[in-house]
């Protein structure tokens, strides 16, 4: 019988490249930092495309030999677009629309989530049941019903009509969050609400003390998200909204007609009439503000996702 003998050496040279049980070797880091730089590549190319055009001269536009570095930073086309958006007070109603809907929607789902969680009740399959149908049913199936019924309570063109179906829990998608906080406070465990009654705690005491605390990943990913959805919706916002409130979204809709009423053709030279690096420059300016949410609360977003699939007792 032959006996295979292991060098040393080789043992450890193919422990540093294919790696053990301990630790991943070289190669498999290798492709594993590859494969994520492709995929963050294939994400974050459009938007690198879109900030690159966004700040490309007239003359830059014009010469087919600048593709992704452009000969001078020219903000001009930064200048135009904050005007033709009437950017800080376009960008100041979207806040108010996208954001007080978002806060109450995700109080209001929390309530709802843990009322379903923790209550006995009847009916309580018949309210999942609308939960889901809520959730199934496109909305531009029931806009035609939403938009008489807000005409006859005087709530088009207000903001009232996208913050008051938040706060009674029916705003945008809201059925996914009720879901997302009954499952977090499903898997709470019940030891905690029993102590604090023994301790004389009320039922609102307890939701506030004990249950809210632990369910921060979900107010943060709900929040997150019913933001995001709530700024980038525009056919209802548009259809609830129209001449009363404009956002961002909707002035960036009609950006083409705006920006030949400011700046007419026969008016400006061929440079200044409206062309790609313009378009790019005001959808760059959009979804500024999102961005700039995502950085901000990035880490505390990352956790919040991976902690919401956490299961109790």
């Amino acid at each position: 019988m032959t006996r295979i003998i292991h060098h040393p050496t080789t043992d450890r040279l193919r422990s540093i490249l294919f790696g053990s049980r301990a630790h991943r070797g070289v190669v498999f880091t290798i492709a594993l930092y590859a494969l994520l730089v492709a995929i963050g590549f294939v994400y974050l190319q459009p938007l690198l495309f879109m900030f690159i055009t966004s700040i490309k001269s007239p003359g830059d536009l014009l010469n087919p030999m600048v593709q992704w570095v452009p000969t001078e930073l020219y903000l001009g086309n930064y200048a135009r677009s904050f005007r033709v958006l009437n950017y800080p007070q376009t960008l100041l109603a979207s806040v108010l629309i996208s954001v007080t809907p978002s806060l109450l929607q995700t109080l209001v789902a929390s309530v709802v989530g843990y009322g379903l969680a923790r209550y006995r009740f009847w009916g309580k399959p018949i309210v999942f049941l609308l939960l889901l149908i809520t959730f199934i049913i496109p909305p531009q199936n029931t806009v035609i019903p939403q938009m008489l019924t807000y005409r006859n309570l005087g709530l088009l063109g207000s903001p009232l009509a996208l913050i008051l179906p938040a706060l009674l829990g029916q705003g945008y998608r809201s059925a996914i969050f009720i879901l997302i906080f009954y499952q977090n406070f499903v898997s709470l465990p019940k030891v905690l609400e029993e102590s604090a009654r023994l301790d004389g705690a009320t039922d609102l005491r307890i939701f506030i003390t004990i249950a809210m605390p632990s369910a921060l990943p979900a107010y943060i990913v709900s929040f997150i998200f019913s933001t995001v959805w709530y700024w980038n919706e525009t056919f209802l916002t548009t259809i609830f909204l129209e001449g009363g409130v404009t956002t961002l979204p909707m002035q960036l809709s009609r950006f083409a007609q705006a920006y030949e009423n400011l700046y007419p053709p026969g008016g400006v030279s061929i440079f200044e009439r409206l062309n790609e690096a313009v378009k790019m420059s005001g959808t760059f300016l959009n979804i500024l503000p999102l961005l700039v949410m995502y950085f901000v609360l990035q880490r505390w977003f990352v956790e919040s996702v991976e902690m919401t699939g956490i299961t109790g007792e």
